[in-house]
Formats: C-alpha cells, sequence, structure tokens
C-alpha cells in the first residue's frame, strides 16, 4: 500500500470498512491498521478497542466470512501497540503522518 497523501484518503478507508463497501479481497493488514490509527487518533483505547472489535465482526458477518477468522488477541494486540506508537509520536502530528509512521515496514515487521 502506498503512502496516505490526505486525510480524506484515510477517512475512506474508515468509511468502506464501517459500511462494509470495500470487498473482503480489498480489506488486507495495511487497511485494517490505517482504521484501527483514526479510531486510536479520533477516541480512546478502549472505545478504539471496542469499535474495531465490532467493525471486524460486522465486517466478516457482511461478507459472509467465518467469524473464527476474528481473533480478539491479535486485535488488542494491535490497538495497544498503534495507541503506544501514537502516543511517541505525539499530539502535534498529523493523522496522515501517524497513519504512515504506523505502516512503515520497521513498525510492523517488529510487531510480528
Amino acid at each position: 500500500m502506498n503512502r496516505f497523501q490526505s486525510q480524506e484518503e484515510i477517512e475512506n478507508v474508515v468509511r468502506g470498512f464501517e459500511t462494509c463497501q470495500t470487498d473482503a479481497d480489498d480489506f488486507r493488514h495495511p487497511q485494517h491498521l490505517a482504521v484501527a490509527v483514526w479510531y486510536v487518533h479520533t477516541m480512546d483505547r478502549d472505545s478504539a478497542l471496542d469499535r474495531m472489535r465490532s467493525g471486524l465482526l460486522r465486517f466478516l458477518d457482511h461478507h459472509g466470512v467465518d467469524k473464527k477468522k476474528y481473533n480478539e488477541t491479535v486485535t488488542v494486540f494491535w490497538i495497544d501497540k498503534i495507541a503506544a506508537k501514537l502516543n511517541e509520536l505525539g499530539p502535534d502530528v498529523s493523522l496522515v503522518e501517524k497513519c504512515n509512521t504506523v505502516l512503515d515496514k520497521d513498525f510492523t515487521d517488529k510487531s510480528r
């Protein structure tokens, strides 16, 4: 996935996910991360986790994917890791830069 150039691009990913308009095959790891960054950026950690969980379960249900594909441990891991990184970056960093930092290969490779 290319780096985001605008907040609008990120919002479109979130909107496509939340409305289930994004095809299941087009919602890969980078898109998951972008949505998680948006949630952590715009709400507290617990609300972000709740929103991500409910959104993923709704998305799976809408696309007829077995809900066993959802993994709570993985979801909590990524929300917490993203929350820590966004806290480290601070409030003066734009959403676009926060998202691109999280999508950076160094961030995601060290997480696995």
